[in-house]
């Protein structure tokens, strides 16, 4: 003899996928109907990905300290570049003062 099963049957996938469309209705094409909104949201990934082949290639950092300086160059470089900046003009611009008070 066999017995209902309790709760609710089990959803297709396809019935999953439309039921999750519905719900984020107002997000889905977002990147379509606003030129600000990326069509992927893996920039985070992208902005790892420098650090990690660093890692790799060379095996680890020598220092922490030499870590935390190549962190902040990272992030500096990734930021001027998704404000559209050009990279080498803008850290030399950076670093001018600093190397005017070295000298």
């Amino acid at each position: 003899m066999q017995q209902n099963p309790r709760g609710k049957p089990k959803q297709t996938p396809g019935r999953n996928l439309l039921d999750r469309l519905r719900t984020h209705q107002d997000g889905v094409l977002a990147f379509a109907l606003d030129a600000g909104v990326p069509f992927t949201n893996n920039q985070a990934e992208r902005d790892l990905r420098p650090a990690k082949v660093k890692l790799k290639v060379s095996g680890g950092f020598r220092t922490v300290e030499g870590a935390y300086v190549y962190a902040r160059l990272q992030a500096i470089i990734s930021t001027l570049r998704k404000q559209g900046e050009g990279v080498f003009a803008r850290l030399r611009e950076l670093f001018s003062p600093l190397a005017a008070t070295m000298a």
